[in-house]
């Protein structure tokens, strides 16, 4: 899943891809790398990033949408209305900050063949990183997941089309992203595909003291381990690197 952030302030590349023509040469070029998803988003949920309108949102991200037909798209967003509009333009994937947890953002899904990643964030993207707690970081975000896994199931939407994730970096320290990826193999027995999200992020930093552009090294890492983990989407910045890592990781499971 290479990512395309139509934001001024994204983390890793705020504004470098906000203009749509941009935009949408950027996922096109993903995709021609071997991103079998493009994730394109709207509103920077980096830590400490403050909210965009809806209308706003919807400006940046469905007329970059409508030019990708042939591309399989998922839309990060995490209201309904944005994610009704991004199905009719032809999304094929709602990713989800908040776990389809809005008011009306079942509903916006249901009846759609969409697939839909269900994401834990402790907190909102402004406050989430204020000294984040937690008892036990595995036990509280698994059963988080397997909560939002059962509510989606109730609503009547199949486990072909549910896709779970842990949130590296949302309401978390270093040593919770680190603790959850050494244990990523907990939520494999959940039953559904795990999403792995932690390229360029600043646990990297933290780790290596790199800026954000220095992270490629660090980031492929991470995928590495995160397929070792169970990770079956990675979800990254530096597409064509991480299918290298990916070719070779498979050679050696074939070996």
């Amino acid at each position: 899943m290479g990512v395309v952030n139509i934001t001024p302030d994204s983390f890793s590349d705020g504004g470098k891809f906000l203009e749509r023509d941009q935009a949408i040469a950027h996922a096109r070029q993903l995709a021609e790398e071997g991103a079998h998803i493009v994730d394109i988003g709207g509103e920077s949920t980096r830590p400490g990033a403050a909210p965009v309108s809806e209308a706003e949102e919807l400006q940046r991200v469905i007329p970059v949408l409508e030019q990708l037909p042939h591309l399989c798209v998922s839309v990060d967003t995490r209201r309904p209305a944005v994610m009704r509009a991004a199905l009719a333009a032809g999304a094929s994937m709602v990713n989800d900050v908040q776990a389809l947890q809005a008011p009306g953002a079942l509903d916006a899904v249901m009846e759609s063949k969409c697939a839909v990643c269900l994401m834990h964030m402790k907190g909102e993207p402004a406050t989430m990183q204020r000294e984040p707690y937690y008892d036990d970081v595995v036990r509280e975000v698994r059963a988080f997941l397997h909560e939002r896994l059962q509510a989606c199931r109730a609503a009547g939407i199949g486990d072909e089309r549910l896709v779970i994730d842990p949130g590296f970096g949302f309401g978390k320290t270093v040593e919770h992203n680190l603790t959850l990826l050494a244990h990523l193999e907990e939520f494999r027995d959940l039953g559904a595909p795990l999403l792995a999200g932690l390229s360029r992020k600043s646990t990297l930093g933290k780790l290596t003291g790199r800026p954000v552009d220095e992270r490629l090294a660090g980031s492929l890492t991470m995928a590495l381990l995160a397929l070792q983990g169970g990770a079956t989407i990675l979800r990254v910045h530096d597409v064509k690197e991480t299918c290298d890592v990916i070719a070779v990781w498979e050679q050696l499971r074939q070996a």
